[in-house]
């Protein structure tokens, strides 16, 4: 009677433990570890003869987050202290200058390279630290919100890019809201139209990885 009486009790502390563990862990930029110095980076950067924009940052910035999309498509979020929104542009264009390039509009930005959308802006949580957000063409065609790219970009562009009938099919599937619109520090996607509730997910596993410490 004893030993059965452990036995459930040992079962039932696994229960809690695993139950415990299982909660999803929000990614925050509080969780940054030190960044190298930022001469040491942009050296990296200027000295890359050969490297994809996207190879650099993953191997020079942390990873912050991983968004989850529809079709099995995904976007990776990067964070840094080291540099601002301004900074990261001229970064980026002096190492690989982009296909296309947005103005600056609510202090956000999207630079196009070849398949590659990359969006920079400040992170909600801290105003020091720059997110930056690298998006293939598939995740962008498959969730994003026309009505928040066409902030950035024409629809005779994005239609050029995804299809000649692409903005008005995704506006028709946004239509109740549900589309991508840009990485946040929330669990919600504001789609650019005011709707939410999107079937992209930001990755909330705790999953962390990238950057010049993760022994890649």
């Amino acid at each position: 009677m004893k030993y059965w009486l452990a036995g459930i009790c040992l079962c039932f502390v696994l229960i809690l433990a695993g139950c415990g563990s299982s909660g999803d862990q929000s990614a925050s930029v509080s969780d940054i570890p030190d960044e190298p110095d930022k001469e040491t980076v942009t050296s990296e950067f200027e000295n890359s003869a050969g490297e994809s924009i996207e190879t650099l940052i993953d191997n020079n910035f942390y990873l912050l987050d991983v968004v989850s999309g529809d079709r099995s498509t995904s976007a990776n979020v990067y964070a840094t202290r080291l540099y601002s929104v301004d900074e990261l542009e001229e970064l980026f264009k002096q190492t690989e200058g982009p296909d296309e390039i947005s103005d600056k509009k609510n202090g956000q930005q999207i630079m196009i390279y070849d398949d590659v959308f990359i969006t920079l802006k400040p992170s909600e949580e801290d105003d020091d630290v720059t997110l930056i957000e690298v998006a293939d063409r598939n995740f962008v065609r498959e969730n994003y919100s026309p009505n928040y790219l066409n902030t950035f970009f024409t629809f005779a562009l994005l239609n050029s890019l995804f299809g000649s009938n692409w903005s008005q099919t995704r506006m028709d599937t946004c239509q109740n809201g549900g589309c991508y619109g840009g990485y946040t520090s929330t669990y919600r996607s504001d789609d650019g139209s005011g709707g939410t509730g999107s079937t992209v997910r930001r990755g909330t596993s705790g999953y962390r990885g990238g950057g010049p410490d993760a022994g890649k």
